[in-house]
C-alpha cells in the first residue's frame, strides 16, 4: 500500500550524529496551577525523540503552548514541560528562556551529542503564526537538520512548519507524524473493503468537505450527534429544541440523494435520547427518531441504534471514526459514543483497521479506556479533517521527498 508516509524522508533516513536537529513537536498540553495536567502529547513525542537522543542528534525541541497571540504570557510558557519531558525521558532538558535570539543560540550552542533542549514557546512571538520568513530564518540559523513530528498543527502554514523546513538542508517526518500519514493515507488512498466511515459531532458544515470526499471510497456511513438532526428536518420530522442547521438542510437532500446515486448506505439514529434542557441532571427519556417530542432536545442516539451501528462496524475491514454520537461529556448522554467506542474495539479485535479521527473522538476513546484497542488514534482534529478532504497539509508538503 503506497501512502503519502511512504513518499516522505523519514527520521530514520537522517544521519543525525554531532548534528543540531530542530524537532517541531505538539506539546501544547494543558497546564493547570503551573503543572502538566495531562502528559498524553509529551508521551506521544517520546519514540521520534529517543531516537534522535540514542542516535548522538543535539536535540531542539520546538513547540507552541495555547494562543498568546503573538506576546510573552507567564502561564503559556512551556517550563512546566521541560520538567516532564526530562523525567519521561530519562535524561536532562534545558529550557531555553526564548525560541530565537542570543539566549536561545546560547543554550543550543552548548548542547553536546545526545542532549535535549526545549524553546521557549513558539507563538510568544507574532512571527510564528504569521510565517513571516525572518522569523523562519532565525529560527532556522539553530539547527541544520528538521523533523516534523506534530502531525496536529500540520495543516497550519506557520514558521515553524512550513517556513523553517524549506531553510533547513533535508526535512524528514518523525515517527508519530508517519503514523499518522500511513493510517491516514491508507484510508484515502487502498481501504479494505467493507470501509465504513462514523460522523458525529454538532454540525453538518464542519464535515461536510469529509461526507464529500468520502463518497466514492466508503461502503457504509453512520451519522450521529447533532448533526443527525439537520437530516430529520430535511426529511420533514419534528426535531423538537435540538439543534439544528435551517441553512442545510437543502445540503443535507442533496447528500441523500448522492449517496442513493452512488449506492453508499447512510445509516441514521432509529432511537435518541431527548432531555427537556441541555443540561447534565434533565429529565430525559428514549424516544423514536421520528417521534421527538416539541420542546425537547437530542443529547444521544438510543440503544437500538447503538446496537444497528455495532452490527455495520463490527462486518467492516476499514472504520474511520469521527465525532461523538452525543454530549458524550455528560454521563446521562455518553452511551451511544461509548457503544460506539466498544464496537471499535470489537472491529479491531475481528482484524479491522480502525482510525479515530482526533478532536472528540479521541476523548471519547480515551474516556472508554480502549486506546490500546484500536488501530490508530489520530492527535490531529483538524489536520486529520483536512487531510481526509484530500486537502495538501502545508507541514507534510514541507517534508523532503525520500530518495531526495
Amino acid at each position: 500500500m503506497t501512502t503519502r508516509a511512504a513518499t516522505k524522508l523519514s527520521v530514520e533516513d537522517l544521519d543525525v550524529r554531532g548534528r543540531r536537529v530542530l524537532v517541531r513537536c505538539d506539546l501544547n498540553v494543558p497546564i493547570e496551577d503551573g503543572r502538566v495536567a495531562d502528559d498524553t502529547r509529551i508521551r506521544a513525542s517520546l519514540p521520534t525523540l529517543r531516537h534522535l537522543v540514542e542516535c548522538g542528534a543535539r536535540v531542539v525541541v520546538l513547540s507552541h503552548l495555547g494562543r498568546p497571540e503573538g506576546k510573552r504570557v507567564p502561564g503559556m510558557s512551556l517550563q512546566p514541560v521541560a520538567g516532564v519531558l526530562a523525567e519521561r525521558l530519562g535524561r536532562p532538558v534545558v529550557m531555553a528562556p526564548d525560541c530565537v535570539g542570543e539566549e536561545a543560540a546560547a543554550v543550543v550552542n552548548a548542547l553536546g551529542d545526545g542532549d535535549v533542549a526545549l524553546l521557549e514557546n513558539l507563538r510568544f512571538h507574532p512571527g510564528e503564526t504569521d510565517n513571516d520568513p525572518e522569523f523562519a530564518r532565525r529560527l532556522a540559523s539553530l539547527g541544520a537538520l528538521y523533523v516534523n513530528d506534530a502531525f496536529g498543527t500540520a495543516h497550519r502554514a506557520h514558521a515553524s512548519t512550513a517556513g523553517v523546513p524549506a531553510l533547513l538542508e533535508k526535512a524528514a517526518a518523525g515517527f508519530l507524524m508517519r503514523r499518522e500519514l500511513e493510517y491516514l493515507g491508507g484510508a484515502t488512498t487502498d481501504p479494505a473493503k467493507p470501509y465504513v466511515a462514523i460522523l458525529g459531532g454538532a454540525k453538518i458544515s464542519g464535515k461536510i468537505d469529509v461526507l464529500e470526499s468520502l463518497f466514492g471510497r466508503v461502503d457504509e456511513i453512520l451519522i450521529g450527534g447533532a448533526m443527525a438532526n439537520t437530516f430529520f428536518k430535511a426529511r420533514g420530522w419534528e426535531t423538537g429544541d435540538s439543534l439544528v442547521e435551517d441553512d442545510r438542510l437543502e445540503m443535507a437532500r442533496g447528500l441523500l440523494a448522492r449517496a442513493e446515486r452512488e449506492k453508499v448506505r447512510m445509516h441514521f439514529p432509529v432511537d435518541c435520547v431527548v432531555a427537556r434542557a441541555f443540561a447534565a441532571d434533565a429529565e430525559h427519556r428514549v424516544v423514536a427518531a421520528d417521534a421527538m417530542p416539541a420542546g425537547w432536545t437530542m443529547l444521544d442516539v438510543g440503544p437500538k441504534t447503538v446496537a444497528a451501528f455495532r452490527e455495520v462496524i463490527v462486518a467492516a475491514r476499514t472504520v474511520l471514526w469521527n465525532g461523538p454520537m452525543g454530549v458524550f461529556e455528560m454521563e446521562a448522554f455518553a452511551s451511544g459514543t461509548l457503544g460506539v467506542a466498544r464496537a471499535l474495539a470489537e472491529a479491531t479485535d475481528a482484524g479491522a483497521v480502525t482510525i479515530v479521527g482526533g478532536g472528540d473522538s479521541a476523548a471519547a476513546i480515551a474516556r472508554a479506556g480502549l486506546e490500546s484497542r484500536v488501530s490508530h488514534v489520530s492527535t490531529g482534529g483538524g489536520a486529520s479533517l483536512e487531510f481526509l478532504e484530500g486537502k495538501e497539509l502545508p507541514g507534510v508538503a514541507a517534508l523532503t521527498e525520500a530518495g531526495a
